[in-house]
């Protein structure tokens, strides 16, 4: 799966959490979103107001499908999307998903 084929795979699926998500398909739409927040923050050292808008609205737009793309990995890898609560207990959450 090519990048464009999996940021549009993600945005189509954008509230499924089920099913299945593969390894190229995670990864594509995290480069994608790091290649976005790159020009966010090039605009945010321009135009501060402009910058912050555009981040809240990336950010607001991009929630839902990175949460159900990561489920859908989760689920690929043979576990529970429920995993990603592990997300918000700090020191845990890195030694757990670096063993998995």
């Amino acid at each position: 799966m090519g990048p464009s084929d999996a940021v549009r795979s993600v945005l189509v699926k954008y509230a499924d959490f089920s099913g299945r998500a593969s390894r190229s398909e995670y990864w594509w739409w995290i480069g994608a979103l790091f290649l976005v927040y790159i020009v966010i923050s090039v605009v945010f050292a321009v135009s501060l107001e402009l910058g912050a808008l555009l981040w809240l609205v990336v950010t607001l737009g991009v929630i839902v499908p990175g949460l159900a793309v990561a489920v859908r990995r989760l689920h690929d890898t043979g576990r529970s999307g429920w995993w990603l609560l592990l997300a918000f207990i700090p020191v845990l959450n890195l030694v757990l998903l670096l063993f998995m």
